[in-house]
């Protein structure tokens, strides 16, 4: 039974007859029954809690075969090219959602257009102790210190090729963003984020390098010039044979316009393919415990970032957007400061299922894309 059996999840495919099995169209009821219901059985429990039976869900072949089956593919005309790769819409899942890549097929079927799974470190590691994950509704936003949680690259890497040898590998182009171990001396980053690119280099179609975490002591001072340089070149060593993996960097929100002037220089002269803006804001939490703030309170932001981006880069770096993204015009808005494709996860939480496929059919209805 898809979700381990779970009530609710069974449930949510049974009510009023929604027989998904036999290839019918989901209709608009389920968001409202989302949005009115099962989101608040899902948020009755821990986040954790309520995050961990949503992806092993998702993670179920036979729930993935289903709603490919009942969900219609968007209409054309929010296809773009980056990189070489074709995105059939701008709007991915962005990285933390599905850190390990359990569920690639069910991203694809909901309407997104590629999906950027991790953050993956080298070594396996544990989250940090809790508190480490709270949901504020009112603000719709998240709060986390989760703290790179990871399977480890060697076993994200079986399982990438063990889906691929099954035929069941995504059409859509998948993200790896890789980050290094919490034991790891920040001295010996580099080395770190070599190892993982290098294990997880097949199967990625594109890499996001995460400098700019809260919840892993240091780490973000390797956005500062001198290191983010070292780094960039230890990855290109890896990036081998030809052709080349597109290699990114995801930035931090709070970086001053002289720290983002830095990190551009950097990126601009060093073999870089682009930038994901923005990272969590820092925010204390419970106890005064400092983690990562996602969803609303980023919004303004975020945009405020990617246009700085791109305007002091004269548009020569694809920036991808994440940051405060719920509705088709939060998505306008950073595709209108420059950003050529988009993320979200705080909106998925919070929207449900059929998110991206609202966010695609409200761009579609907005005037031409960017």
């Amino acid at each position: 039974m898809p979700g381990g059996g779970d009530p609710a999840v069974c449930w949510y495919f049974r009510f009023h007859g929604l027989r998904i099995a036999n290839g019918l169209e989901l209709p608009e009821t389920v968001r409202m029954l989302y949005s009115s219901l099962l989101r608040r059985l899902l948020f009755l429990l821990p986040p954790e809690r309520a995050h961990h039976l949503a992806l092993a869900f998702c993670a179920d072949v036979r729930v993935q075969s289903m709603l490919q089956r009942a969900l219609s593919p968007l209409p054309s005309g929010l296809e773009r090219t980056v990189w070489g790769l074709r995105f059939s819409t701008p709007l991915g899942l962005a990285a933390g959602f599905d850190k390990n890549g359990v569920a690639l097929g069910a991203w694809e079927a909901l309407g997104f257009g590629f999906c950027e799974i991790g953050t993956v470190t080298p070594d396996p590691q544990k989250p940090n102790p809790p508190p480490r994950l709270r949901r504020l509704s009112r603000s719709e936003a998240l709060w986390n210190r989760l703290g790179f949680p990871s399977e480890g690259a060697e076993r994200v890497a079986r399982r990438l090729a063990g889906l691929r040898n099954a035929g069941r590998w995504p059409s859509f182009p998948v993200g790896i963003n890789v980050g290094k171990s919490r034991r790891t001396e920040l001295d010996q980053a580099a080395a770190d984020y070599a190892r993982a690119f290098a294990l997880l280099r097949p199967y990625g179609d594109f890499f996001v390098l995460n400098l700019s975490s809260p919840n892993t002591p240091g780490l973000r001072s390797l956005q500062q010039e001198s290191h983010l340089r070292m780094l960039l070149e230890a990855v290109a060593a890896a990036n081998t044979p030809p052709p080349a993996k597109p290699v990114l960097v995801k930035i931090a929100p709070d970086l001053g316009e002289k720290e983002l002037g830095g990190v551009l220089e950097a990126v601009l002269s060093a073999p870089c393919d682009g930038l994901v803006a923005t990272n969590t804001l820092p925010a204390p939490g419970p106890r005064g415990l400092i983690g990562g703030l996602s969803g609303r309170p980023l919004a303004k932001r975020s945009t405020e970032v990617i246009r700085f981006l791109v305007r002091e880069s004269g548009g020569r770096l694809p920036v991808v957007a994440v940051g405060g993204i719920f509705e088709a015009g939060d998505a306008r808005e950073k595709l209108d400061a420059g950003a050529c494709l988009l993320e979200a996860y705080t909106g998925f939480v919070f929207r449900g299922p059929l998110f991206a496929r609202e966010i695609g059919r409200g761009l579609l209805q907005g005037r031409s894309l960017p």
